[in-house]
This record gives structure tokens, C-alpha cells and sequence, in this order.
């Protein structure tokens, strides 16, 4: 049988507006800003190899503020380096927000950015296609595995395309966040296969442990205001339903087992904590730096 659940990704509209409220909701960027500016550094000071250019891609980089503040970093390490960076996103929305944040910042003018409407397959044919032997000093994938059929092709694809001393970053939710829990008890019921798929960093760890490819990883610990969704008919607490299960109209589409079960399961002391009558989400991500491949 067929499940009648529809993948919030369907509706860009609702699928962008969830995932604002999640970000109000939740220290995903704070942690991650945190990362870039402490630990993302000392990771970028060896790429390039004392070229006077490097090569840029951002993978599913959506509006741009995660990318630019890398871009930032990249720049204090290699000043007077020029950068190509390849922007890949399929939202035009998203697309056109990164548009407009970079053309409010003149200091910029170091980066030729090109623009990628288009999927993480559609980039790897389209690469392929244009047959170029261009290689990349920096590749990141920020919460973007999820959107892949096969994350491990998709990983070993974009390492094949590392230049010397490159680096390919890739944040996703810990197996040990909230995220990670939900998913292993409905990842049957929640996760579209077609579209979406339930993978932590935990997944992509023992994949590149049975494959023998050497990685580093960091920990972000982070959380999230969940609240809301334990109150029937909260217009907000339905929005970041969707969010969490990745389906649109979860209230109004799942059956009431389902609806219990994972309601039951998001209260549970294995994916939140109770303080001062506010839910808290275990938002934990995970980094993984992967190196070009010996």
C-alpha cells in the first residue's frame, strides 16, 4: 500500500516557510557559525596549496548565509586569493535570495560566483557532460544528504573532484540527535524514499568506515523550541510538525496512531528535555571532513 503522506519538499512555499520558523525555533546556525569561525579555520589553512585561485562548490547552499560566512573564513586564511564558487541549489527562491544578499556586499568582489539551479545529480551529469578536468579546493554539503538517492555515490562523486589538499565538508544530524531517534523507529512511515531520506551522521560514518576513507568529524551540539507542536490547531506548532517529519500536512494527513506515536516519541526524554514548560529538540549535528582520496 502506497502511503498517502506527501514529502513537504513538494510544496516549496510551506517547505520554506517550516524551515524559517525551524531556524527561529532552533540554534542550528548559531552552532554551525560557531564551527565556522572556530574550528573551520585551522581546516582551511592548508587547501590551495599556495595557489593564487581556488575553486569553490556549494552544494544545496541555499540562501546563502552559511555560504558566505565560509567564504569569509576562506578569505582571512588566503588573503588576495581569488575565488570561483559554484553555488548549486534547486529553490529559484533560495537562488534568488543568495542572489540579492551578495549584491548588497561589494567586498565580494574576490568571487566569481555561478549560479546551479539545479539538484546535486542534475550538477554531477551536467559536470560530467562539460567533461572539465577542473578540480576543487573546497567542497561543502550543508544539510543537504538527505536529497540524494545515494548518499554515498553522491560523496564519492564530489571527493573525486578534490584538488590537491581539498577539503569536502559535510554537516548533517547526528545519530544521537532527536532526528536521529524519530527516524529509527518511523523511518518506514516518515521517510519518502523517492525524495527524502532519513541519514545522520552516523550513516555516513560506517559507510565511509567499510569503504576505508579517512575523515575527521566534530560534534555541534544544538536545539530546538518545539513546543508548539504539542498544541492541537497551533498554526506554528503544525508548521514545524512538517519540518520534523518532513511531511506536508502532517496533522491533517497522518493517521491518529501515527500522529500519537510520534507526538509521544518527540516528548520522550530520548529526543527532548522538559524545562520551564518548554519542549527542547535535540537539534545535534555532526560535521565530517573528508579529504581528496590516495
Amino acid at each position: 500500500m502506497g502511503s498517502p503522506l506527501k514529502s513537504l519538499v513538494h510544496d516549496d512555499d510551506r517547505y520554506q516557510r517550516s524551515f524559517h520558523l525551524f531556524l527561529e525555533r532552533s540554534s542550528e546556525h548559531q552552532c554551525m557559525r560557531d564551527f565556522i569561525h572556530n574550528k573551520l579555520p585551522d581546516i582551511l589553512s592548508s587547501i590551495g596549496d599556495g595557489k593564487s585561485h581556488l575553486n569553490v562548490i556549494g552544494v544545496g547552499s541555499g540562501a546563502g548565509e552559511i555560504d558566505l560566512e565560509m567564504l569569509n573564513e576562506l578569505h582571512k586564511k588566503h588573503p588576495g586569493v581569488t575565488v570561483d564558487n559554484e553555488v548549486v541549489e534547486p529553490s529559484s527562491q533560495q537562488l534568488h535570495n543568495y542572489k540579492v544578499l551578495v549584491s548588497q556586499k561589494p567586498e565580494l568582489n574576490y568571487i566569481k560566483f555561478t549560479w546551479n539551479k539545479m539538484t546535486a545529480s542534475e550538477f554531477e551529469e551536467h559536470w560530467k557532460l562539460s567533461k572539465t578536468t577542473q578540480k576543487a579546493d573546497f567542497i561543502h554539503m550543508i544539510q543537504m544528504l538527505y536529497y540524494v538517492k545515494d548518499p554515498g555515490a553522491t560523496i564519492s562523486f564530489f571527493q573525486s573532484l578534490l584538488d590537491k589538499n581539498g577539503k569536502l565538508l559535510i554537516i548533517l544530524v547526528s545519530g544521537e540527535s532527536g532526528w536521529g531517534k524519530l527516524w529509527r523507529k518511523y523511518r518506514n512511515e516518515l521517510c519518502n524514499t523517492e525524495i527524502s531520506q532519513c541519514v545522520t551522521t552516523g550513516d555516513i560514518k560506517s559507510l565511509l568506515d567499510s569503504k576505508g576513507v579517512r575523515y575527521q568529524s566534530f560534534d555541534l551540539p544544538s536545539q530546538m523550541d518545539i513546543t508548539e507542536c504539542f498544541t492541537e490547531g497551533d498554526e506554528k506548532g503544525e508548521l514545524l510538525l512538517d519540518f520534523l517529519t518532513e511531511v506536508l500536512d502532517f496533522n491533517k494527513t497522518a493517521s491518529p496512531e501515527l500522529k500519537d506515536g510520534v507526538l509521544e516519541l518527540l516528548r520522550h526524554p530520548d529526543c527532548s528535555t522538559e524545562s520551564e514548560g518548554r519542549v527542547i529538540f535535540n537539534n545535534n549535528l555532526g560535521v565530517i571532513v573528508i579529504d581528496k582520496p590516495h
